[in-house]
């Protein structure tokens, strides 16, 4: 039985942020372009793709390149130029939402179909596959059941995310933002809408819930369901995060490199990871230390839970205690004015100098720093409407941010080496790397004989075994076919300049990934796709959001699951503007539209 190759996907903002997932331990990252990617903010020139490209194909890790936003005509051959440049620049796939796309000759990489087309069965997985797509990335409100029968209907490879900010809506087919700032989540722009406030009235105005994030949901995390997805069928476990900053990139890529690694150890002969290279050094990476709104499995087993964070829409971190007493900055204590006193959570609680904190108030949360902190007291300024009681939260641990910074994880490739020595101090060494290249470079040693052979050896031995860049050298096998066995006296410096070449020579030995292959697609060029309703006329009278997610199940109102009393109309409304929920019990879900006037 051929094992599977398990990727984990990491975002990258930029560059450098790519670079330090790659280090992490990722098999691939994705990273947009100057236009087209679903996050605006984070644009990237064909100089850095280049530059991420070659460093990502040194550990045969790859990089996918986003043109997941909705494609107006006049800009379709921008689109299209864009793509022959990021190609050149080395990119291995195209995550994509417009389908004329596939159609396009030129573009020869593989393409990925994005969760932005909205892929949550068969048949929609099948149309996407029969387009020429070789991966599908499916929509994230999927039990494991669900994921399980895409997978078995379809030959292409499944895409599936395990970690990071959940929208609300099905992916695709969120038009919230647009309506209410008119700037569109299709067009990269969301104004994150999810995370605002609301007021839930009922039919007569009664304010049943005041100034919660109804909308808001807590963040994913399936690191305990790797397993099951692979299992299932999925083959690449995506982080989302391409807003989000180094560290959090670090922190999580790395957890989630050590569970496959996990994984791949239990079974080697199933499975094993899809790029090369050892991690070395580094940190003890921990997801409770990082932004997090909280963690939900969300609907993997097919069952309602408690997704909200409706009480902390922003980065609550972890739970360290309740305040117990507040006082006023006491004398010799430096330019703060206040001290605030905790009963910790529990004993492993260690408060730092910088730590960031956060506590619910019923206005929302409430952050503040603790620029001194001494056992479990913490010293700042004047923090607004905290209290005696409040359950505190620690969003930022500066010692950790500091051990991110400063503990870099660094990725080896191992080189073994075969080296011959013949007469007239002729020297061959075969490099042979975990990824299967293989190099011979000749050396001509003009040099006297060592005295000492068994020294020599010993010094060639030492000089060889070491590091050089990204590769790490072990020589597995020496023959010395000299007459009467003698030893070229070599320097360490001599032995290091050809260790070097060495890696010279394996460097410019191309690896497979890098290379652009043409991958066979079926149909020709489509017309505009039904998944860019969102810009046409009739789009008005669709839902501004559907999902999974339920706000009367999430305040115990719910008929089926709770046995609750049926409800009239619910709305939502913020700054004057109003939102109609409507409930569709048969299938489990909730839309949102535009409250009729």
């Amino acid at each position: 039985m051929s094992k599977t190759a398990l990727e984990l996907l990491a975002p990258a903002r930029n560059v450098q942020t790519g670079i330090a997932a790659i280090d992490c331990g990722a098999d691939a990252v994705y990273i947009a372009g100057p236009d087209f990617g679903a996050r605006k903010a984070a644009g990237n020139s064909f100089e850095d793709i280049g530059e991420l490209c070659a460093y990502a194909h040194r550990f045969g890790a790859k990089v996918f390149v986003t043109f997941n936003t909705i494609i107006y005509d006049e800009e379709i051959e921008s689109a299209h130029s864009q793509m022959l440049r990021a190609q050149e620049c080395g990119a291995d796939a195209f995550i994509i939402r417009d389908e004329r796309i596939c159609g396009w000759e030129d573009i020869m990489v593989p393409l990925h179909a994005s969760t932005q087309c909205a892929i949550r069965d068969i048949q929609r997985a099948r149309h996407f596959e029969a387009l020429g797509c070789s991966r599908i990335i499916l929509e994230r409100e999927l039990s494991l059941q669900q994921v399980k029968e895409i997978s078995a209907a379809v030959s292409c490879e499944v895409e599936f995310f395990v970690h990071g900010a959940l929208c609300v809506g099905y992916s695709g087919e969120c038009r919230l933002s647009q309506y209410l700032d008119g700037r569109s989540a299709d067009r990269g722009e969301c104004i994150q809408a999810c995370r605002s406030l609301y007021d839930l009235v009922d039919s007569e105005g009664k304010v049943l819930v005041r100034n919660k994030a109804l909308l808001s949901l807590k963040d994913y995390n399936l690191k305990n369901r790797l397993e099951d997805l692979a299992q299932a069928g999925v083959i690449s476990f995506k982080i989302e995060g391409r807003l989000k900053n180094p560290s959090y990139v670090k922190n999580i890529t790395r957890d989630y490199s050590l569970a496959l690694d996990a994984l791949c150890q239990k079974d080697p002969e199933r499975w094993c990871r899809a790029s090369y290279g050892t991690v070395k050094g580094g940190f003890e990476p921990d997801s409770a230390k990082t932004f997090n709104r909280g963690y939900t499995e969300l609907w993997i087993d097919g069952r309602r839970g408690r997704w909200s964070s409706m009480d902390a829409p922003k980065s609550m971190g972890e739970f360290i205690g309740t305040i117990r007493s507040i006082r006023p900055r006491p004398e010799g204590k430096g330019n703060y004015d206040m001290e605030i006193a905790i009963d910790p959570a529990n004993r492993s609680v260690v408060l730092h100098n910088g730590d960031g904190f956060a506590f619910s108030t019923r206005d929302g949360v409430t952050g503040f720093r603790g620029d001194v902190c001494e056992g479990l007291r913490i010293f700042c300024k004047t923090v607004p409407d905290i209290y005696k009681g409040a359950r505190l939260f620690r969003n930022i641990n500066s010692n950790f941010e500091k051990l991110l910074e400063t503990q870099q994880c660094h990725r080896e490739i191992s080189v073994s080496l075969d080296v011959r020595i013949y007469k007239e101090y002729m020297i061959d060494i075969k490099a042979t790397t975990e990824d299967g290249r293989t190099v011979v470079s000749s050396f001509n040693a003009d040099v006297d004989t060592a005295e000492n052979r068994d020294r020599a050896e010993a010094m060639l031995r030492d000089n060889l075994n070491k590091r050089s860049g990204h590769l790490n050298f072990r020589l597995d096998n020496l023959e010395i076919g000299t007459p009467g066995k003698s030893m070229p006296l070599l320097s360490a410096s001599t032995i290091n300049s050809m260790r070097r070449l060495v890696a010279d020579d394996i460097g410019r030995e191309p690896f497979g990934s890098g290379q652009t292959v043409k991958t066979p697609r079926g149909g020709t060029a489509p017309e505009v796709s039904r998944l860019h309703l969102a810009t046409e006329p009739e789009s008005k009278s669709l839902p501004l959001l559907r999902s999974k997610y339920c706000i009367r199940y999430e305040l115990g109102m719910c008929p089926v699951h709770q046995n609750a009393p049926q409800s009239g109309p619910l709305f939502l409304i913020n700054s004057g503007r109003k939102l109609e929920l409507h409930f569709d019990c048969g299938k489990c879900e909730m839309s949102v539209t535009q409250a009729q006037k």
